[in-house]
């Protein structure tokens, strides 16, 4: 966007993307019809394809894109193959180690593609792949100072904190098992608090068993400022989505890692593998997940500088400081436009003005009745805008 561009975002209706963009800025927002692939649910899987395709291809007479690009999901295959037959150049990024189904499909046929793991490169039908890491918002920075941000949670600036996250799904089991895991962890560090983000089903019952235990604690369903979260955090438990583990490398926070067992070709194991592997994250297999087994994994993250330390270094290697702007370069570059200090210079830059573009969201309506469709995204947060003027327009799809 600070290179002249007009961008639009392309999500589903799903609430954790309605959240996700609450904030967002210097960008058009439209929401597509579409459908997750289920076993059994092909017949709607295909209707619900065919109306978000014609929606895309409807949107795109209107608006023709230069450029588009996939975060993952079955969401933003639509718009994708709509795009290419608009005459877009056309992108995905992958930021997991095993790439989900619809970007592999997708990779045959794409210009380029993106991966946040080199070990995701060989799984994708694609000659053309680059690894530029997964993108954070620019809110995320390892300098934060912890102090701050546990005062601005409420919580006190001196006394250690633990976050726990479950992600947008399969938050239930991490919930489950610190409940159990409370009791025994509260008495080997008693000055720890609590950052607790449940999901939507759980905060209640979660907030009761910290309130019987007397413990310090503050929970949300559900959080926007994860700089604030990630800032405040001595330690972390969490799933192992590829957005998750971006921001936790970015923010330097160690982590005992508990992947969610019913991810897609275990992805999130993998992912977590990759980050144990160099010493950036404790490993726990949900399987083998017990009171017991959590504690001890979490008292010399907690417990021992040293420790954190050497985990903090580690986490290094898995943050790309700068993802975002190579993977908008690139896309760029393809289109002969030229990025020099954060403005894009091309033939037609010395001549036409730049237009402003104003905040809007559009909701693209599916040609009939949208029937029994569930919508399925990637991981992937979109990093809020500037207010700076755009011009060429790119498709970005989530």
């Amino acid at each position: 966007m600070r290179c002249g561009c007009r961008v639009m975002l392309l999500i589903s209706s799903k609430e954790v993307d309605q959240q996700a963009v609450e904030e967002c800025t210097g960008m058009e927002i439209c929401v597509l019809p579409a459908v997750g692939l289920t076993r059994g649910g092909e017949l709607a899987f295909g209707r619900g394809f065919m109306r978000s395709y014609r929606a895309a291809r409807k949107l795109f007479q209107a608006r023709p894109p230069q450029a588009a690009l996939a975060m993952g999901g079955f969401t933003s295959a639509p718009p994708i193959l709509a795009a290419r037959r608009s005459g877009a150049r056309t992108f995905l990024h992958e930021s997991n180690t095993i790439p989900g189904r619809a970007n592999r499909w997708l990779s045959w046929g794409v210009h380029q593609a993106f991966i946040g793991f080199p070990s995701a490169g060989g799984r994708l039908h694609n000659r053309q792949v680059t690894v530029t890491g997964t993108p954070v918002r620019p809110q995320f920075e390892a300098t934060s100072d912890p102090g701050f941000c546990r005062t601005a949670l409420g919580l006190d600036p001196s006394r250690p904190v633990l976050l726990v996250m479950g992600g947008s799904q399969g938050a239930s089991g991490i919930n489950e098992l610190v409940i159990r895991s409370l009791p025994l962890i509260a008495q080997r560090a008693p000055t720890l608090q609590w950052l607790h983000l449940t999901g939507p089903a759980d905060a209640e019952k979660v907030t009761q068993a910290y309130a019987a235990l007397a413990l310090k604690a503050v929970v949300h369903p559900f959080f926007a400022r994860m700089e604030l979260a990630l800032g405040a955090a001595t330690a972390a438990v969490s799933r192992s989505g590829a957005s998750s583990l971006a921001e936790l490398a970015a923010m330097r926070v160690p982590a005992v890692l508990v992947p969610y067992p019913a991810a897609t070709a275990n992805h999130q194991f993998h992912n977590a593998r990759a980050f144990e592997a160099v010493g950036g994250a404790r490993l726990l297999e949900q399987k083998n997940a017990t009171p017991q087994a959590l504690t001890h994994l979490l008292r010399d993250l907690i417990e021992k500088p040293t420790v954190r330390e050497q985990m903090q270094n580690a986490l290094v290697q898995w943050h790309t400081p700068q993802a975002a702007e190579r993977i908008a370069e690139m896309m760029l570059a393809t289109l002969g436009v030229q990025v020099c200090g954060g403005q894009r210079r091309d033939a037609s830059s010395a001549s036409s003005p730049a237009l402003p573009v104003k905040n809007a969201r559009l909701r693209v309506k599916p040609p009939g009745p949208l029937l029994g469709c569930r919508l399925q995204v990637g991981d992937a947060v979109p990093r809020r805008g500037n207010n700076s003027d755009l011009r060429q327009e790119a498709q970005v799809t989530a």
